[in-house]
């Protein structure tokens, strides 16, 4: 059986002997690091087994590719696969639930704890001498806040949102759950705009859906409290950008920490990227890095493995088509 993995770098990050060893065992395996949408017939044609984790394999691409029995994606997120298409194509398609749950809630922390303390900006002002030309035996770059005592609204709680509440639970933070649109699930769930009043930090947790695309507009962010911290490992296309860029143009917010934005990586001129807009020290932007941990890469290696290993067997896991 041949399989081909499209994209495997971003797991591997060029240590592929270290991450691929289990699915080498099943069957004459072909690691493509990146491939372009022109290489993808070409490199995936004969295939039983094509893995990907960005690169779209749309309805054109699994009609070329007649040998192709099954698709796993190297990720929890599935939009890169025509699902429809897959089905009407009888293959098989599953995804990857889970594996960085720990990883993106850590994450969450460090860039609200970038907030409260700026680790990383005190430790430059020192070696910049600023500590050896204070005055004082000590000094601060911003006013330093406690998370004890302090709310947390959750938008979308699903494992990762849970993980980040148990963290800040940890630190002595309450904790609001609100109302996803679109959601079925109401139990426990605060209305929204309600939430985001209540909130010194809301963290976006939900799926990137019709319902809540853009969610982050003009009212959203109007409905938080302007010294609040906005923090989004979800999805970037949760946000509405230019509307995040004028409210923080407006002096609201305290902080904004993302990891995703809506196009990746980010043009020129990317409305939250200007260096030189006057707010910029109060947004924290990492490049996706949040489920990259090397712990999270292993596991996603190795249950891609095992859910091809599963379809083998006739019982596949974690399908979505």
């Amino acid at each position: 059986m041949r399989i081909v993995v499209l994209d495997s770098f971003t797991t591997d990050q060029g240590e592929p002997e270290a991450f691929w060893g289990p699915l080498r065992e099943l069957g004459e395996l072909a690691l493509h690091p990146r491939t372009g949408a022109g290489d993808v017939i070409p490199r995936a044609l004969g295939a039983t087994a094509v893995l990907t984790n960005k690169v779209v394999l749309g309805a054109a691409e699994l009609a070329a590719l007649p040998d192709l029995r099954y698709v796993g994606v190297l990720a929890t997120g599935t939009n890169v696969v025509d699902l429809a298409a897959a089905r009407s194509a009888g293959v098989v398609v599953t995804n990857v639930p889970g594996y960085a749950t720990d990883a993106v809630a850590q994450l969450v922390f460090g860039l609200i704890l970038h907030f409260t303390h700026d680790v990383a900006g005190h430790a430059a002002a020192v070696r910049e001498g600023g500590w050896a030309a204070a005055p004082d035996y000590c000094f601060f770059r911003q006013p330093l806040t406690e998370l004890a005592g302090k709310t947390l609204a959750l938008v979308g709680s699903g494992a990762i949102g849970e993980a980040v509440a148990t963290i800040a639970e940890a630190f002595g933070m309450k904790i609001v759950r609100g109302a996803v649109p679109g959601s079925a699930t109401r139990a426990a769930r605060v209305p929204l705009q309600q939430a985001l009043g209540l909130a010194d930090v809301v963290s976006l947790h939900c799926p990137l859906t019709a319902a809540t695309q853009g969610l982050v507009g003009a009212r959203f962010l109007q409905a938080m409290r302007p010294d609040a911290i906005l923090i989004n490992t979800g999805r970037g296309g949760l946000i509405d950008e230019a509307a995040l860029a004028h409210a923080l143009d407006q002096g609201r917010l305290r902080g904004v920490g993302l990891d995703v934005l809506s196009a990746e990586p980010p043009p020129a001129g990317h409305p939250l990227t200007r260096a030189g807009a006057p707010w910029s020290r109060r947004v924290v932007i990492t490049p996706h890095i949040g489920w990259g941990t090397i712990e999270a890469r292993h596991r996603l290696a190795r249950a891609a493995a095992d859910n091809l290993a599963a379809f083998l067997a006739g019982q596949p896991r974690h399908r979505v088509a």
